[in-house]
């Protein structure tokens, strides 16, 4: 019996040190996916808390047939998504906090790059979620259309569509002046 605690114990220890890795070699990347998707920092991070409790459950299941990246990404995602259904949180409006950081440019010209980049957060945070998981993995984490495929279990030829019609769908937000009252 004294065997059988102690590979238990063995076995929770390496599980514990798996998690520990994963959060230091993804968290930072799965927060800015779940903010990009829910606009909302706190929230955010309460996602990421979720997706790491998620992932420890279910740890000793995972049976390798994808990455940890991918299935860190796809829980981020769906909990994101299990976000928006919330009906109370639906009747919120979302405030986009998003940073663009440049080095050497004026007060003025990194102001104008952060309302960009805040309306252009702001207008994918808008856009149906199929176009906005697509527009996020491909742009903000740079993945490949293969990859993206891979995380939301999808076929190559949909996410090419989904990215092209994402782009169409932005840019048409974009261009129609929502919120771009410069002159």
């Amino acid at each position: 019996m004294e065997t059988a605690n102690r590979e238990a114990w063995q076995a929770t220890a390496d599980e514990h040190a798996v998690l520990e890795d994963l959060m230091q070699q993804y968290g930072s990347e799965l927060k800015r996916i779940a903010f990009l998707y829910v606009q909302d920092q706190a929230e955010c991070e309460d996602i990421i808390q979720e997706v790491f409790i998620s992932a420890f459950k279910n740890l000793s299941g995972f049976r390798h047939e994808a990455s940890y990246k991918t299935w860190l990404i796809r829980m981020t995602i769906n909990k994101c998504k299990d976000y928006h259904r919330l009906w109370s949180i639906r009747n919120l409006i979302y405030k986009p906090a998003v940073k663009l950081l440049k080095g050497g440019s004026s007060a003025e010209e990194e102001l104008i790059g952060e309302e960009d980049a805040k309306e252009v957060a702001a207008q994918i945070a808008a856009l149906p979620g199929k176009y906005k998981e697509v527009l996020i993995l491909y742009y903000y984490q740079e993945m490949t259309m293969q990859e993206i495929a891979d995380v939301l279990e999808i076929k190559l030829n949909t996410v090419k569509s989904r990215l092209l019609r994402g782009k169409q769908a932005l840019q048409a937000k974009l261009e129609g002046g929502v919120g771009n009252g410069r002159v």
